[in-house]
């Protein structure tokens, strides 16, 4: 894919005169790099609208780079943003917190944040979801709803705490649900997944998770030609079929970025690794389908209210 760069500018009505300052607070200028694209509907469409919304909210020029997945095409880009006048930049993706551990003593006036991996210097802060709650509610709708008693998890990694909650989840709602797990090792490798698709539906999976944001839309695809059911994954996915998706695990990335902005901007962003969860408002489930039960929903919001309160899932 061709790299682009780009630059969204904001107008502002200047009150008082000429020569007032286009900023305000700590931030200058915002950067945004992304691995693949801002075109992909779910993981890198959502960063860009994160990006937006700091637009918005603190009237400050921001630049985005796509393609952006090597330590060489991150360093390049980091030295335009710097002398653009960039002094935030958010690396959209976890490989990002590597990359600005190494950059960071190069460039201290910048600070750098990233989603989901270890931030070790003092001017880098890495955005970790917790996963396992999201994962555990969109598992308890997938047993609820499953006809064959099968349901399976297309994930990515073995590491994603959504997995393990997703499980946990649909055992918890029926402790004889089959739980079939399948990891595609990539983000966005369709064609494996896609395959791995195959394979559970064969195997009698009728409730699938695809819990990777680069192939989930495909997967989305063929399930609704089988009319067997979704959870959806990042984003809302109810647009894709409400009588396929039965309701998604959604990561609110953009709420978060214009929070973590808000944050420097005001002095009070912390470094190091920092964690969210419903509790924060970033996280929570998407729009129900109509062949889910309504009691079964209200019940579904009772468990999550009193998690968002507790801190306790259902089966603790």
């Amino acid at each position: 894919m061709l790299k682009r760069f780009g630059l969204i500018w904001l107008s502002l009505i200047l009150l008082g005169g000429c020569g007032q300052p286009l900023t305000k607070g700590k931030v200058q200028k915002v950067g945004l790099l992304v691995p693949e694209t801002i075109d992909d509907q779910v993981w890198g469409t959502k960063g860009y609208r994160g990006l937006l919304q700091i637009q918005t909210l603190l009237g400050v020029d921001v630049f985005f780079k796509e393609d952006m997945n090597s330590q060489d095409a991150v360093e390049e880009a980091v030295r335009e943003f710097d002398r653009k006048g960039v002094n935030l930049v958010y690396g959209h993706g976890d490989e990002y917190a590597t990359y600005f551990n190494k950059l960071s003593e190069r460039y201290p006036d910048i600070h750098f944040i990233s989603f989901n991996g270890d931030a070790r210097k003092e001017n880098t802060t890495s955005l970790n979801f917790k996963g396992y709650a999201m994962g555990f509610f969109g598992g308890m709708v997938a047993s609820h709803m499953s006809k064959t008693g099968k349901v399976s998890i297309i994930a990515a990694y073995e590491w994603q705490p959504e997995v393990e909650g997703f499980y946990d989840g649909a055992i918890f709602e029926e402790k004889n649900t089959k739980v079939d797990i399948r990891y595609v090792g990539h983000w966005d490798d369709q064609n494996k997944a896609l395959d791995v698709l195959d394979e559970v539906l064969n195997d009698g999976a009728d409730v699938i998770y695809p819990a990777g944001d680069g192939y989930n839309v495909p997967v989305i695809e063929k399930v609704k030609a089988s009319g067997n059911y979704i959870i959806g994954y990042i984003s809302d996915q109810s647009d894709y079929g409400e009588s396929t998706v039965l309701t998604s695990t959604v990561q609110h990335i953009e709420d978060l970025y214009e929070l973590t902005a808000e944050k420097y901007n005001n002095g009070t962003l912390k470094s190091g690794n920092l964690s969210f969860d419903f509790q924060d408002g970033v996280i929570s489930l998407g729009k129900f389908s109509r062949d889910v039960d309504s009691d079964y929903r209200n019940k579904l919001n009772v468990y999550i209210n009193t998690y968002k309160n507790t801190g306790k899932l259902p089966n603790q």
